[in-house]
């Protein structure tokens, strides 16, 4: 008999690639991860890892492994769900782990509405980037993510999670105000080809939205300035030292002195945001009324 657990420690190093990755993110010792892989390979009669110089790959067997756990656990999610609901389980604590800007875009609105609706779900909300929400999902570490696609992703039929759509928003441009296409109704991308630029880290799914918006212009940005928080951002652009593309809702609130901000020319780069739940968990009685909440924030924002 397989034993759950095991599939769900088989995941987290397919995930993560290596065992000190997995056991750091399910809160175990890289000991411990390793017996379960062996319990697990005991238990199937196959090999399932291989271990090289760059980590843990999964072998065929533990491919095949891997694509039947994803439908188990995700079924195991269903019976929590069936069960909690069974149970009437009304009350009780929900993490959701999103960016800056998605908590304030439709996280914030969505606990004040759960406060009325839904007054026995309480919520504990964790500040990550989308590209780091995710994982957090899988690992069990938090219940909801609230996300940005970006490259590399999982996608939106991924047989791990299960995706909400929430809002797109497009990213304008944001130049200092002596800048020579500041009187300009619009920004063509291609005409910012020589500037310096500010932006995010690379890893940060809105630095893919920049760089690929510039390729798809012609040519590469050249990041001299980074930054993840998009004050600090706009705050560069004011003191003159680049251009930036900044999503529209960071730039609510936001000290625009110094800056003008314009719109695109042509089709504007745009972060498509969603959350994101473990494939199975969509139902559980507490998760669900904030998957409702979430989505109805993001319709009245």
């Amino acid at each position: 008999m397989i034993e759950a657990r095991r599939l769900h420690i088989l995941r987290a190093v397919a995930d993560h690639r290596t065992v000190t990755a997995a056991a750091a993110a399910l809160y175990l010792t890289p000991s411990a991860v390793s017996q379960q892989l062996t319990a697990l390979e005991q238990e199937t009669g196959h090999r399932l890892v291989e271990r090289g110089a760059r980590g843990v790959r999964l072998t065929p067997a533990g491919e095949i492994l891997l694509s039947h756990a994803n439908a188990v656990l995700a079924q195991l999610e269903r019976a929590e769900a069936e069960l909690a609901a069974y149970g009437a389980g009304e009350a009780g604590t929900v993490t959701v782990a999103a960016f800056a800007t998605g908590i304030a875009q439709v996280v914030a609105p969505a606990v004040a509405r759960l406060s009325a609706t839904a007054p026995g779900i309480r919520i504990r909300v964790q500040d990550a980037e989308g590209d780091a929400s995710l994982p957090m999902v899988l690992d069990r570490q938090v219940d909801v993510a609230v996300a940005v696609e970006y490259r590399g992703a999982p996608p939106a039929d991924d047989p791990r999670l299960t995706h909400v759509p929430l809002y797109a928003e497009p990213f304008d441009a944001v130049v200092p105000v002596s800048h020579r296409l500041a009187d300009g109704p619009e920004v063509p991308l291609a005409e910012l080809a020589k500037d310096s630029w500010i932006g995010p880290y690379p890893g940060n799914p809105c630095h893919d939205v920049v760089v690929l918006a510039c390729e798809n212009a012609g040519f590469q940005p050249r990041l001299e300035h980074l930054s993840d928080d998009f004050r600090a951002v706009v705050a560069l652009a004011s003191a003159d030292v680049g251009v930036a593309l900044v999503p529209r809702s960071a730039l609510r609130g936001t000290d625009l002195t110094g800056v003008v901000v314009r719109p695109v020319d042509g089709v504007a780069p745009t972060r498509r945001v969603f959350a994101a739940v473990r494939r199975g968990a969509e139902g559980h009685p507490l998760i669900r009324p904030v998957l409702d909440a979430l989505h109805a924030a993001a319709e009245d924002a």
